[in-house]
């Protein structure tokens, strides 16, 4: 079976019926959960009322970091991700390459992340691009011990990788892998330790080969895990085995949620 371990569901734009069918199309390739991730506190209690229905989805609280001119308070951000069905904090992160005016902004807002994350106990979920060195310092400065996390739709170098996996943090792939022009990250994929591999989507966006030009949809994790199972030299059941194993170990409340 497999997760999908970062989604925004309702990005995809779809009728609660719609939003119905794209989860029974997935669960019927094996996806026996999905982890549907904020972006904006403001549009965080739209996004649980739109999954609430679902058993099997969770949802995580954050702002991402080309959504500062949606951003929120550190109390405002406290009080929501305290809320019992939340079970991560972001996405927060970095991202140079498409905000660079925002940097200040986006610097305060991942620090605010990281101190909730560390006050709730809840695993944080990182946007990084080009910013690796500020990503890991404030990291690295920031963190409380037993905090982990996962830097998520992974593009950036083995090193900054290492870095993270060195602090507990676990490494999400999406559809980018299987772009042609990918050859770099599939480098990167190809050293990773299964044990520290997460899978997703990132639908409604990057929808992996051989649906390029489609909204993405969780179903499509399932190419995902394949194209990294073949690029690993392990079987697909393998690959979903450990990333589905990965994925509650380190969202443990979702865990929780679906043994409820």
């Amino acid at each position: 079976m497999f997760v999908d371990s970062h989604c925004h569901l309702d990005r995809l734009k779809q009728s609660p019926q719609e939003l119905a069918e794209t989860l029974n199309f997935a669960r019927a390739r094996g996806v026996e959960h999905f982890l549907c991730v904020c972006v904006s506190v403001g549009d965080y209690d739209s996004m649980l009322e739109a999954v609430s229905g679902f058993d099997d989805v969770s949802v995580s609280c954050g702002v991402h970091p080309l959504h500062q001119d949606e951003a929120c308070s550190y109390e405002v951000l406290l009080e929501k991700a305290k809320r019992e069905e939340v079970v991560a904090i972001g996405e927060t992160g970095l991202d140079y390459f498409y905000s660079p005016e925002s940097k200040d902004v986006q610097l305060t807002s991942f620090v605010d992340h990281i101190k909730v994350a560390n006050e709730t106990n809840k695993p944080l979920i990182i946007h990084t691009r080009d910013a690796r060195e500020d990503t890991i310092n404030l990291l690295k400065e920031h963190k409380a011990p037993h905090t982990r996390g996962v830097l998520h739709c992974f593009t950036e170098s083995l090193e900054m990788a290492q870095a993270a996996i060195d602090m507990d943090f676990y490494i999400s792939i999406s559809g980018i892998v299987t772009f042609n022009s990918a050859n770099e990250l599939r480098d990167v994929v190809s050293a990773i330790p299964l044990e520290r591999l997460l899978i997703e989507t990132d639908s409604p966006w990057l929808a992996p080969v051989p649906h390029r030009g489609k909204q993405n949809q969780p179903g499509y994790v399932v190419e995902v895990a394949e194209f990294i199972a073949e690029l690993k030299g392990v079987s697909v059941e393998e690959l979903a085995k450990i990333t589905t194993r990965n994925f509650y170990t380190l969202f443990s409340l979702a865990s929780k949620q679906k043994v409820a």
